[in-house]
């Protein structure tokens, strides 16, 4: 097997964990406490890989706007994002707040033709309605009760979804080493979240078991998995291995089942396939354009 499939198995498994390891550490944590000691780890793990590949010191070229614009763009991506989505999973199945976490690829078809004016095309637009349409089927019994607390999580994980599209967006946009402006993103994180905590008095020194959470949480699933992705798709077929992502969401409800002994539902998986047909779908027209 080919190292950059190696890396993409391991991306893959990594984020596929992220809905257990995230429910797991919201049964005594709130959202804000999880991401700062998670973000502290996933920064401390891109500050030694940017000194081992020497990207570290491509800070001496940084102006002083750099400092601020570099880790402000990374921000929806390492802060916004996660904060709707801890919220999102509070509310909600963690199946279903994975779930519809995913419709990030389809945020980022939008705000690309938002903020650098590509091309909404009828292709584009039917795959934006079958997405969104397959968030209505995931969380369909709650809809059809109205299910307030269900019904808000959603909504927040749907913001997540937005955050990072603006994410791949503005990077896309402004281009700074990605590297470099995850750690930075992630240490300014750890820094607003920490002015956060500090605010609310919600400080503390992990236990072992929280301590364990947050080293897998920042390391493996936000810093390691972005990593090795990165490598991936540099080192292989780019169209192929981005195709692979779409393991993830199915290989989370598997998780979920048997860690969290989370129903399965119907709902969810007919959801999950809908929301990856609009992905795929949009997919095939960005290669025929």
């Amino acid at each position: 097997m080919k190292k950059s499939y190696i890396y993409a198995s391991i991306s893959i498994l990594c984020w596929s964990t992220v809905a257990v390891v995230t429910k797991i550490l919201l049964g005594s944590l709130n959202s804000f406490q999880i991401l700062w000691a998670s973000s502290f780890f996933a920064g401390l793990f891109l500050l030694i890989v940017n000194i081992a590949n020497g990207n570290i010191l491509k800070l001496k070229k940084f102006k002083p706007k750099d400092y601020i614009l570099a880790p402000l763009i990374a921000l929806p991506g390492t802060f916004l994002y996660y904060v709707f989505y801890y919220n999102g999973a509070d509310r909600m199945l963690a199946s279903q707040a994975f779930i519809i976490n995913y419709l990030w690829p389809m945020m980022s078809v939008i705000f690309a033709c938002i903020l650098l004016k590509e091309r909404f095309t009828p292709r584009k637009i039917v795959a934006i309605i079958l997405s969104f349409l397959g968030v209505a089927i995931v969380t369909g019994g709650e809809l059809a009760t109205f299910h307030l607390e269900t019904v808000f999580g959603a909504c927040l994980c749907i913001l997540c979804a937005v955050s990072y599209g603006v994410f791949t967006a503005l990077n896309q946009k402004i281009h700074y080493e990605k590297f470099l402006s995850m750690m930075l993103g992630y240490f300014a994180t750890f820094l607003l979240t920490t002015i956060i905590n500090l605010c609310n008095n919600h400080l503390f020194i992990p236990d072992f078991t929280h301590t364990l959470g947050f080293l897998w949480n920042g390391m493996f699933t936000m810093a390691l998995a972005n990593t090795l992705w990165v490598i991936a798709l540099q080192s292989g077929e780019t169209a192929k291995i981005s195709n692979l992502a779409y393991i993830t969401p199915f290989l989370a409800l598997v998780w979920t089942s048997l860690i969290l002994k989370e129903p399965f539902s119907i709902f969810s998986l007919l959801g999950l396939t809908v929301i990856v047909l609009g992905i795929l779908l949009q997919l095939k027209d960005k290669k025929q354009g």
